[in-house]
Formats: structure tokens, sequence, C-alpha cells
């Protein structure tokens, strides 16, 4: 009995697992330059993705915090009555006018803000970077009867108002840092990332 025209069908199944397994690293050989191009640049990977931070509900006085670049950043919703203090009681603050500040060029108003109601700072002391606390509270005991609400840092005793600026005769040397951001929309904060006029 002759075996022309029996299939061996365990050859067949070889060589089509083969060809498949050799197409495959062929097409991820192919694929690797494209895909890298994709992928963010060490410039762009050094400075941290931009954060959205939706401020829809936020209340009057609170303060969220979101990380960016592996630190932390507060987002603090201040009331009328803090603007109002902000603007008049600058005599115990070392820099009221933000001059030595690290913060964008748009924020050139002394409450430090694109829309003055909504503070961003990087939520660490420029003394030796340790995380300040919110203090909102007014002439709490163990920051005396002067205290008009702000950031106290437990570690070497910096204090901040609620503007980020640092108090006379204290280690911290400047304010606290204010990242760039832009609004989105009137709700919609990006954090990192900035425009000409920074508003939506």
């Amino acid at each position: 009995m002759s075996n022309e025209g029996v299939v061996d069908n365990s050859k067949r199944q070889f060589l089509t697992t083969a060809l498949t397994v050799v197409g495959a690293v062929g097409t991820g050989y192919l694929a690797v330059p494209f895909l890298s191009q994709m992928q963010p640049s060490a410039k762009a990977m050094a400075a941290g993705a931009p954060v959205e931070v939706d401020i829809s509900k936020i209340e009057p006085g609170q303060l969220i915090r979101v990380a960016w670049r592996g630190k932390p950043v507060w987002v603090l919703s201040r009331t009328p009555e803090v603007l109002a203090t902000l603007k008049t009681d600058t005599a115990k603050l070392a820099d009221p006018d933000s001059l030595e500040s690290d913060q964008p060029e748009y924020i050139t108003d002394t409450l430090r803000a694109i829309k003055p109601e909504i503070f961003i700072t990087v939520g660490l002391c420029t003394h030796l970077g340790c995380s300040p606390t919110f203090r909102p509270e007014l002439a709490p005991a163990d920051l005396g009867e002067d205290w008009k609400g702000g950031f106290f840092c437990p570690c070497h005793g910096s204090g901040f108002d609620l503007a980020g600026r640092v108090f006379k005769s204290v280690p911290a040397p400047t304010n606290l840092t204010v990242p760039p951001y832009r609004y989105i929309t009137d709700t919609l904060i990006i954090i990192g990332e900035e425009t000409e006029g920074a508003t939506a």
C-alpha cells in the first residue's frame, strides 16, 4: 500500500506553530521602535505628568490634597473672610508680596492665586521639606492669639498664612511654592501644566 496522498498532520501542525511564533517575534521586533516613540521623553517623565483636580464639590474653607511629581499639593477653598484678612494682615510676614518666592510669573497678586478663592501650593516647608499641618482655626492655644489660620510646620516651627506666605523669624526662608497650573473649566484645574494667561 502506497503512502502517496496521505497527509502528515503532525508535521503540518509543527510548521503552522513555528511560522506563527516567527511571525509574532517579527511583528514585535518591528513594533518596538514605533511604541518607543509613543512613550514620554525622559524630560517629561522627570517633570511628572500633569494632574487634574475637580474642585466642583470643594466647600469653603476645605483643603483637598493631591499628589504631583511625588509631592503633596494642597488645594484650598478660601472664604471671603480669609481673603479680607490676607490683604491687610502683612506686618508679620517676611515676604508679603512674594518677591522671593518660587511661583509662576502669572501669580503676581499677594493672594498668590489665579482665582483668589482657590489657593494651590506644594505642601512642603521651604526649610527642610517637612509637610506642614493645615491649621485654619483662629488663636489656638498652642499657636497663640495672633494666629489667624495658616500652615504650621511641626518639625522646626515655621508658620505660613493661608496664602502660603512665611512669617518672620522662622527657619523657612521663603514662602510655600506655587506649582504651575491652569483652569480647564471653572471647576477643573490641571496642575503641572500652564498656558498663556493660565485661565480657561
